[in-house]
């Protein structure tokens, strides 16, 4: 049974070597970019990245849209789910060839889209959606509170303050300074 660094490690390479232009890239991905020829039609940017957190993979995807494409909105989510569905199958294919076991990733969730205007006609998507990791052994809960503790040092400083005024203070006191 592999660990949870060591499918981590899998998955990160695998997402590394999905990005445009990699010299190995026979398969396609499902992504925008992939779309029409390179110097002949313009291409759409688009890419995703991968963060973990505890036993959680955290997809990003990101890209460019015409205004026309985000309506109706229906539409434009299951269109965004299926680039994630394309992105998942490929990081999986990618898995077995690196590591030579295969990985479970199931879905936490539906994708949280977020889409911003740039101009009256183009628009940036930003979507995140989460996968459970399966199979990789047991990870620590981050909800758990921390159980560090103040050095002695820090202690003893606050414990020196006080609200008496020195015996040197000749100011005088302010009569709007409420009194402690």
């Amino acid at each position: 049974m592999a660990t949870i660094l060591d499918v981590i490690k899998g998955l990160n390479q695998a997402a590394a070597n999905a990005y445009d232009g990699y010299q190995n890239m026979d398969e396609e991905i499902g992504l925008r970019r992939e779309e029409g020829h390179p110097i002949i039609d313009s291409r759409v940017m688009d890419g995703f990245s991968v963060k973990f957190s505890a036993d959680k993979m955290i997809i990003g995807y990101q890209s460019e849209v015409l205004m026309k494409e985000v309506h109706p909105r229906n539409q434009f989510e299951n269109e965004v789910e299926r680039r994630f569905k394309d992105i998942v199958k490929y990081l999986k294919k990618e898995y077995k060839n690196i590591t030579k076991s295969s990985v479970n990733l199931t879905e936490v969730g539906a994708a949280d889209v977020l889409v911003q205007s740039t101009s009256r006609v183009r628009n940036w998507v930003q979507a995140t959606k989460q996968y459970k990791i399966g199979g990789a052994g047991e990870t620590e809960s981050l909800k758990q509170p921390s159980s560090d503790k103040m050095e002695d040092g820090i202690k003893k400083f606050l414990d020196l303050s006080s609200t008496k005024r020195p015996k040197n203070d000749k100011a005088p006191k302010n009569p709007d300074t409420p009194k402690a």
